[in-house]
């Protein structure tokens, strides 16, 4: 058994991630023992694994998929932009370097070998595994030094699919274009096509894929519909969209509604955070740039950052430092996690990330903050509000608290983490408004400072909701795919060689 697939896609945000997902979901529905992997990972949504190591969101999310526990392996490589046009480079879950684009081009033949080691010990572990690509395959001016996409697939003898996203348009000329752009060698591993986010009737679609499947000798292996609502853990700018502003659900219990305006830094980190706001009843949540975005708002979330300094000059910059002060002397709610959370303090010295030195911070909470060499990893649990709290750390900045009261506590009056001053709450917890009873009391706080009848559900289950969607997920392939033959690519492995047509011109300077 071949025991592998690569899921690639025609561009960034194509359906790569939802089409792994829901695969390891429908194979772990069969009782099959299934891991997500992705070589190379750019994002600022990473997840701190049970042993302390830091992954992408995504991974951690097709882990939950698989129902497996998320691991280093599935992720070797991790890349989180900074603000200087560098990324911290993060390798098997610890950070090892900061690096410009041409000095990781570098080190992309080292970090190929960790993948593949990897990728075999997976493979080993597992009866199947299922990878996901990165960006497209067809990025001619990267392919010699690649690692997550066609690089990756004929160093491991992968087979792929390559999915497209038909609610942009112009999908049957990506997937050709894609296919066309690939030398000889790695046109033999693509082996049919996924069409994602597909709406309208499925029987003038056909001829488009009979079509496709004639030029390129590869078959149409699903077609995907567009699913209303669906939310992931997003993975980059491109998926903002899907995390707020969702119309869904039930209306509130209450009378009134509750608002949340969410500051949308521009190198914004873990900003899953606020999914499980949106997730409430009655929970309006937007993302917020302007001062006058946050005028009706009933709770403003400072979220995490790669960049504290630097975002928090952006913020001065945007006239939001003023408006946010100005809410605190109102007393009106202010939430800040991790990176907001250190923006809120008296001042921050930075000699690691941003290395700017003294910098001032906005005042509203007692606290300092400094940057250390060592990043921070790690999987706490506490108490706030009289309910249990898990959550997990994932930064530099150790900030000390120097008055006020604490937010999360051990249950015995001793402070774990965060600071709270009137209506000001910080922590550089993510994942605590995952919990729902905690989630619950603080909105039942907000609502009240903010004057709102607002009523929180009684019976939002975040883990539940999450665990709903990757069943979805799971439907989509089981219902819209060919399983069939998916699981004959996955025995099978990379198609025989002659037995799939190349498809002119190929990779400029390669041997067609």
């Amino acid at each position: 058994m071949s025991n592998a697939l690569l899921v690639a896609g025609t561009t960034s945000d194509a359906g790569k991630s939802v089409v792994t997902a829901g695969i390891c979901r429908w194979l772990a529905r069969q009782g099959v023992r299934v891991a997500p992997f992705k070589a190379q990972n750019m994002s600022l949504n990473s997840f701190v694994t049970a042993d302390g190591a830091e992954i992408g969101r995504a991974q951690a999310m097709q882990a939950q998929a698989a129902r497996v526990e998320p691991e280093a392996a599935m992720n070797p490589v991790l890349l989180k932009p900074g603000a200087d046009g560098r990324s911290q480079v993060v390798l098997l879950g610890r950070p090892v370097a900061e690096v410009g684009a041409l000095d990781y081009r570098e080190r992309k033949p080292v970090l190929l070998e960790r993948a593949l080691e990897c990728l075999a010990d997976l493979r080993a572990r597992y009866e199947v595994v299922v990878c996901e690509g990165a960006g497209s395959p067809a990025e001619i001016n990267l392919r010699d030094r690649d690692i997550a996409n066609m690089g990756l697939a004929t160093a491991a003898a992968l087979p792929v699919v390559v999915v497209g996203d038909i609610d942009r348009g112009g999908v049957f000329a990506a997937m050709y274009g894609t296919l066309a752009l690939l030398s000889a060698e790695d046109q033999r591993h693509v082996a049919g096509w996924f069409v994602n986010k597909f709406r309208g009737d499925a029987r003038l679609l056909a001829p488009g894929l009979e079509m496709l499947h004639e030029l390129t000798g590869r078959p149409v292996l699903g077609t995907l519909p567009m699913l209303p609502g669906l939310w992931l853990d997003a993975e980059d700018s491109l998926d903002l969209s899907t995390v707020v502003d969702r119309a869904e659900g039930r209306g509130p219990l209450g009378a009134d509604v509750l608002r949340v305006a969410v500051v949308r830094f521009p190198r914004l980190s873990n900003f899953t955070d606020v999914d499980a706001l949106a997730q409430e009843p009655g929970v309006l949540v937007r993302w917020a740039t302007r001062p006058e975005e946050l005028a009706d708002a009933d709770l403003v979330v400072l979220p995490g950052t790669r960049a504290t300094v630097a975002d928090l000059a952006w913020l001065r910059e945007r006239g939001l430092e003023s408006a946010l002060k100005a809410r605190a002397a109102a007393g009106l709610p202010i939430l800040g996690v991790c990176g907001g959370y250190q923006m809120l303090s008296r001042g921050i010295v930075d000699e690691v990330e941003s290395r700017a030195g003294a910098v001032e911070g906005l005042g509203l909470l007692p606290t300092h903050v400094r940057f250390g060499a060592e990043k921070v990893l790690a999987r706490p649990v506490g108490e706030a509000y009289g309910h249990r709290v898990v959550g997990y750390e994932i930064h530099h900045g150790v900030v000390a608290v120097e008055g006020g009261d604490a937010f999360i506590s051990d249950g015995h009056g001793h402070s774990l983490d965060g600071c709270r001053v009137g209506a000001v709450w910080g922590t550089t917890w993510h994942g605590a408004l995952e919990n729902d009873g905690f989630r619950r009391e603080l909105l039942r706080e907000v609502a009240e400072l903010a004057g709102r009848a607002f009523v929180p559900a009684p019976d939002t289950s975040f883990a539940e909701a999450r665990e709903a969607r990757l069943d979805r997920l799971g439907d989509l392939i089981e219902e819209h795919a060919d399983t069939d033959a998916l699981w004959k690519l996955i025995e099978g492995g990379v198609p025989a060689a002659g037995s799939l047509s190349f498809v002119p011109p190929g990779a400029p300077g390669s041997d067609a």
